[in-house]
Order: structure tokens, then sequence, then C-alpha cells
């Protein structure tokens, strides 16, 4: 239970730190929002709302999760890490309580991105918009974990830099601002070698109303198998580096 309490404990102190920076949430969601009103207008003369959308939430779970490591950077150079380290306090809880917080952040920032997109003109389903929430919160804690681990390796100075630059072929590969079924062989080949892809996917079928096939099955799992992989390597790096 203690790991539990823990955990409880740090989650709620970070998402206190990331409700206090309202200018944070709102910035990490603005550059899909302006896709989203400048982007979207031209998009739906060759697609729908529902398959630009989903793309939209790849984009900022990968912007704002997979640069969640950078909070750690923060606080280890304010020496609060080092404090951290001699509070009883469960080291996997210090991990899971920063990633819960982020992936909280994460559904906050979906939630304003569906919202608009509703007022733009989507028609999906609840039932399948709060799947696809669902898959974006282990998606975000996935991410985080790794982007915490990659933070606690990397040198602090080249972090945020690699890490952007490290984002962007991974958001166009993805398949965020059109289906790769559009792209060249070798395109589409190296698309299916990352697991956004198949994320991506089985959210836009669940934005179009089709819940169960293997399109969705397979991105699920992909999405599960992320999770457990990346909070495994965060919480084993976590305890190395905080040994």
């Amino acid at each position: 239970m203690s790991v539990v309490r823990d955990t409880w404990l740090i989650f709620r102190h970070n998402v206190r730190i990331s409700l206090r920076q309202k200018a944070g949430i709102i910035f990490g969601v603005l550059q899909p929002l302006l896709y989203l009103v400048l982007f979207g207008p031209l998009f739906v003369t060759i697609g729908p709302w529902e398959t630009l959308i989903p793309g939209l939430l790849i984009q900022v779970a990968l912007f704002s999760s997979g640069l969640a490591g950078f909070g750690i950077v923060m606080d280890a150079r304010a020496g609060v890490l080092e404090r951290l380290r001699v509070t009883p306090a469960h080291r996997v809880s210090l991990l899971l309580g920063r990633v819960l917080a982020s992936s909280l952040t994460l559904v906050i920032q979906s939630i304003m991105l569906i919202v608009v997109g509703y007022a733009f003109g989507l028609r999906a389903e609840i039932f399948g918009v709060l799947v696809a929430l669902l898959m974006m919160i282990l998606l975000g804690v996935s991410l985080a974990a790794l982007s915490n681990a990659i933070a606690l390796v990397m040198n602090p100075e080249a972090f945020a830099p690699i890490m952007s630059t490290a984002i962007v072929p991974l958001v166009l590969l993805s398949g965020a601002f059109l289906p790769m079924s559009m792209a060249p062989g070798w395109l589409d080949v190296l698309s299916r070698a990352t697991p956004f892809r198949y994320v991506l996917e089985a959210m836009r079928e669940l934005f179009n109303g089709h819940y169960v096939n293997g399109t969705v099955g397979l991105g699920v799992a992909v999405t599960v198998i992320l999770s457990v992989l990346c909070v495994v390597i965060g919480t084993r790096v976590f305890n190395r580096e905080n040994a």
C-alpha cells in the first residue's frame, strides 16, 4: 500500500504544479490547435475530421508527454532530485507519480483539441472518443516514462533539442497529417516500424464508429505493450540513477 500512497502523493504534488502553469498546458496544445484551425479546412477537402483529429492527438501526445522529461531536468538542476533521494518514498512511486501527472495533462489537452474539433465539424460518437482517450492515457504514461528515463541518462543541455528533433519524424511517420496508405512503398515500410502508426490507425477507426476489428485490436495491443515496456525501462533507469 505504501507504493500506492506514495504514488498518489507524488501525483497530487505534480498535478498541482502543472495546474498552476496553465500557460504551459495551453501552449502544449497550441500547435495542434493551429493545425486544426489553419490546416483542417484544407484537409477536409480530401478527408474527414475523423481522420485529422486523431492525427493531431498523436502529435500533441508526442510533443507533450514526449518532452515530459524536461521537468526532471529542471528538478535535477534545482536540487529537488537530491532531496527526494533522502525521503522514505518508494523509488517507483517517484516515477509513477510524475508519469501519471503528465498523462493527466495530456488528457486535458486532448479534450481541448476534441472540443474544438466538434466545433469545426467532427462527428465522432462519444463511445469511440472515450476509448481513444483511454488509449491516450496509456500512450501518455509510456511516453512520459521513456522521456524521464532518457532525461536521466542524457546530457541535460542536449535533452530538449535532441528530443524535439527526434519527435518530428515520429509525428510524420505516424501519418498524423495524411494517412500512410497514401505514402510510397519505402515510406510505408518505414512507418510500420514505429508503434505510433498502429495507435493512430486504431484511433481513426474508433472515431469512425468501428469498435471491433483487427486494426483496433492491433492498435490497443501495441499501446498496452508499449506502456508496459516503457514503464519497465523507466523504472529501472530511475532506480539505477537514484540508488
